[in-house]
């Protein structure tokens, strides 16, 4: 199946930092498939994508051999451990799954503002119309296909997206970008394909093939979301550690992705609400916005602020 296969090269993505103001190139060399552009030519994506083989590396990151890996990927990476719990991490999977210390990361004080519900590289649309061709080359990021029905996905057509892509480098833990309570949870899919959006354009079925979990909140103020939690290159488990039958608060953790890099789509009603201007001003140039847990990733729409649906009941 794999013979005569022409090897699909990786290449950096390009990010607009904005903490720290500048642009640079994402690129992790120790983690070469994540950045790979052709999916379908490359050998490495095919045998990642299997089920089986997450399954195989889920058993070595849980391993106590594993933690050796911690220390050089830390120094190579400059990661400030000083940021998080004290722990002594007994896998690698322990480390990947490492939470911020109380404190460290906050989200927006003002409820017309919504925070970062992950700390990743976001692009973002206003409104996503159904002959919209990015990131997805022949595709738009249609909710039907995303969320695995169009019942589900009727609240959100026409409405605002944020799609976050999580590098392996990140803190990999999910939280709520505000109050509610959730109202619906699926889990889909099966493949777990790499999810950069070069990848995209040349294996545009991605978003609707990995595995994903889908899930409706209904939210204080910015109405209904639709938030789906996208596996992949090697994260076939996304827990949920937050009780999907009791209320949230803006900032609660949510879950996590175990090993590997991962991705979250989330849907809007039309006119709630309207990604960050730093994103909307990236997103047409293939740029990613890069954002820390919590910093200000979307807004309502002037016309609804003041009249934001309020908590359910």
């Amino acid at each position: 199946m794999l013979e005569n296969v022409r090897m699909a090269k990786p290449i950096p993505l390009t990010i607009w930092d904005r903490g720290r103001r500048k642009v640079h190139q994402d690129w992790m060399d120790d983690g070469k498939s994540h950045y790979e552009s052709e999916p379908r030519r490359s050998p490495t994506q095919w045998l990642e994508s299997q089920p089986i083989f997450d399954w195989f590396v889920a058993a070595l990151q849980r391993s106590r051999w594993s933690a050796r890996k911690i220390q050089p990927f830390v120094e190579k990476h400059r990661i400030d451990m000083s940021e998080f719990e004290r722990v002594d991490y007994r896998s690698y999977n322990d480390f990947f799954i490492r939470k911020f210390r109380p404190g460290v990361r906050s989200f927006p004080s003002r409820d017309d503002q919504m925070g970062a519900f992950a700390e990743a590289r976001y692009f973002g649309w206003t409104s996503v119309k159904p002959d919209q061709r990015f990131p997805i080359k022949g595709h738009s990021l249609c909710a039907d296909d995303i969320m695995g029905g169009a019942e589900l996905a009727r609240a959100f057509a026409g409405g605002p997206l944020l799609l976050a892509r999580l590098a392996p480098v990140d803190y990999h833990r999910i939280h709520y970008p505000d109050d509610g309570k959730t109202a619906h949870s699926d889990r889909i899919g099966g493949r777990l394909w790499t999810i950069n959006w070069r990848a995209l354009q040349n294996k545009p079925d991605i978003l609707f093939r990995n595995e994903r979990h889908v899930q409706i909140l209904d939210t204080q103020n910015f109405g209904r979301l639709g938030f789906v939690e996208v596996g992949a290159m090697t994260v076939g488990r996304v827990a949920q550690t937050h009780p999907l039958d009791r209320p949230f608060k803006r900032g609660d953790e949510k879950g996590y992705f175990c090993f590997g890099g991962s991705a979250i789509v989330l849907f809007g009603e039309p006119g709630a609400w309207r990604p960050a201007a730093d994103i909307l001003r990236n997103t047409p140039e293939a740029v990613e916005t890069y954002l820390k847990l919590g910093e200000p990733v979307a807004e309502l729409v002037k016309e609804r602020k003041g009249s934001a649906q309020q908590h359910p009941s």
